[in-house]
């Protein structure tokens, strides 16, 4: 039977939670790793990116070119920023051949 919106939360007396009662909640996995990865004290090498050391970089495009892009992704099975991310990994070495580096 689906319950009323306006009884969400209150019990069958109509009155509120007491705020004691336990409530079973599940930790949310991606929060967490999300908060690690901002925490300033957190170790470089346990965030998601796996990259250490990494900067972030916020890229804008235009709409083609961003529509552009997720198609290729799409296509390549990956995602936008990591397309992205391996095109300028792969330019950024092309660039370091031409100066001899």
């Amino acid at each position: 039977m689906p319950v009323p919106i306006g009884s969400l939360g209150r019990s069958k007396s109509g009155r509120h939670r007491p705020a004691d009662e336990p409530q079973e909640t599940l930790p949310d996995e991606e929060l967490t790793s999300y908060l690690a990865a901002l925490a300033p004290d957190s170790d470089n090498e346990t965030t998601a990116s796996g990259f250490g050391n990494a900067q972030v970089y916020q890229l804008r495009l235009q709409l083609m070119a961003n529509e552009q892009l997720k198609e290729l992704a799409a296509e390549r099975q990956t995602s936008p920023q990591a397309l992205a991310t391996e095109w300028v990994m792969q330019r950024l070495e092309w660039e370091a051949r031409q100066r001899g580096h």
